[in-house]
C-alpha cells in the first residue's frame, strides 16, 4: 500500500536546491477510510468467486486491492443456506472488488435463447440492525433518496426475531450491474460515515452466539463458529493473494452419528415441504440424512436420522430433533 505521504523527486540539475517535501493531506473523504461491506452467496456462488485452487479470489484481490473472505462450506446466514462474503479496504477498493465479484456471477448465469437482456441478480448486504437508521432516514427519506437516483431496487428486511442474539438485517438490492453498483455506492458511503457501522467492522462474523427459538420457547444455540477466527479453520486471503488454512480445532472434524427416531414421529422431524428438517440443518450446521421407509435400525422400527458435522454442529441438531419428538411425545400422554 502506497505511504500517505507524499514522495519528492529531486530534479538532477538542481539538487543542492531541493526544497521540502509538502506536508501529506490529512485523508477528508470516505474513500480513505477503511471499511467493509458482507453479503451472501450461494455455496455454488462461492465456488465461482474462490475459483480453481483460489485462483479467482486472487486475482480479484490484486486487481482491487481490497481483502476478500468467505464463511466455511455449510457455514450460513441464520435462516438461509447461503454463505457470507466479507470484503475489506478503502471504499473505491471496496467497491470495485464488489463489482468484480457480482459481474463474475452475472456472466454465469445462462441466457435464454432469444433473450437479449441484461442478466440480473439479487445483492443481499448483510447490515448491522443499529446503523440500518442511517440508511432508512427520517420517514425513509434516505432510502427513497437512493432508490431515485440509483435506479435500483432497495428493500431493508426487518430483523429476524426467530433468532435470539441476531443482530443483522439483510439490504436486498435488484437491478442491471450498474444501477446495483450505484445503489450499494450509496449505502455503502453512507454507512462509512456511521459509528455504529465502524465500530463492527472487526467483528465480521458474529453468529455464534445466535440462539434459534424452537418448541414451547426453548432455544437452541445456533453454533455456526466465528467464521473469522484461527480456531475454525477459515480460509483468509490476504491483498497479495497468499491464502492462510488455519489449523483444525478436534471440535471442527467432521464425524456423522446415526440416531433412531420413531417412524411415526419423522413426519415431525422433516415438517411440511422439509422446513422443520431444513431449519435443524441450517441453524446447527449439520447436515442430516433420513432413512428410507421400512429402513430400520437394527431390532427395531426407528427411522434411521444420520447426522453429519462436526461434534458440536451434531449435539444441536441431535437436540432439536429430540425436543421435537419429545413435545410431540408430552402432548400424547396428555
Amino acid at each position: 500500500m502506497e505511504s500517505t505521504e507524499s514522495s519528492y523527486v529531486s530534479s538532477p540539475e538542481q539538487p543542492q536546491k531541493r526544497s521540502p517535501p509538502p506536508p501529506a493531506s490529512p485523508p477528508s473523504d470516505s474513500e480513505e477510510k477503511p471499511t467493509y461491506t458482507r453479503f451472501l452467496v450461494s455455496n455454488a456462488a462461492a465456488g465461482s468467486v474462490i475459483g480453481k485452487g483460489g485462483a479467482t479470489i486472487t486475482d480479484f484481490q490484486s486487481q482491487s486491492g481490497a481483502r476478500i473472505q468467505l464463511s466455511r462450506n455449510y457455514e450460513f446466514f441464520p435462516g438461509t443456506s447461503d454463505r457470507i462474503i466479507m470484503v475489506s479496504g478503502g471504499i473505491d477498493d471496496v467497491l470495485k472488488a464488489v463489482e468484480l465479484i457480482i459481474a463474475k456471477l452475472l456472466s454465469e448465469i445462462p441466457a435464454e435463447d432469444g433473450d437479449e437482456a441484461e442478466p440480473r441478480m439479487r445483492v443481499r448486504l448483510v447490515v448491522p440492525n443499529s446503523a440500518c437508521g442511517s440508511i432508512i432516514g427520517k420517514g425513509g427519506s434516505i432510502i427513497k433518496s437512493f432508490i431515485e437516483e440509483s435506479h435500483a431496487g432497495i428493500k431493508i428486511s426487518p430483523l429476524d426475531t426467530k433468532f435470539f442474539g441476531l443482530t443483522d438485517r439483510l439490504v436486498t438490492v435488484t437491478g442491471t450491474l450498474e444501477e446495483q453498483m450505484h445503489a450499494i455506492d450509496l449505502i455503502l458511503s453512507k454507512l462509512t460515515d456511521d459509528p455504529h457501522y465502524s465500530q463492527t467492522m472487526h467483528a465480521p462474523f458474529s453468529y455464534a452466539g445466535v440462539f434459534f427459538s424452537g418448541f414451547d420457547g426453548i432455544q437452541y444455540a445456533c453454533v455456526l463458529p466465528y467464521l473469522a477466527t484461527a480456531a475454525y479453520n477459515s480460509m483468509n486471503h490476504g491483498p497479495n493473494g497468499a491464502a492462510v488454512k488455519f489449523q483444525h480445532n478436534k471440535d471442527d472434524i467432521t464425524n456423522s452419528v446415526t440416531i433412531g427416531v420413531a417412524d411415526e414421529h419423522i413426519g415431525l422431524v422433516v415438517g411440511r415441504g422439509g422446513r422443520n428438517i431444513m431449519e435443524i440443518s441450517q441453524t446447527s450446521g449439520a447436515r442430516l440424512k433420513i432413512s428410507d421407509r421400512g429402513d430400520f435400525m437394527s431390532g427395531t422400527t426407528d427411522r434411521k436420522i444420520t447426522i453429519t458435522g462436526s461434534q458440536r454442529a451434531i449435539r444441536a441438531a441431535e437436540d432439536m430433533i429430540m425436543q421435537k419428538v419429545s413435545y410431540a411425545s408430552e402432548r400424547e400422554t396428555d
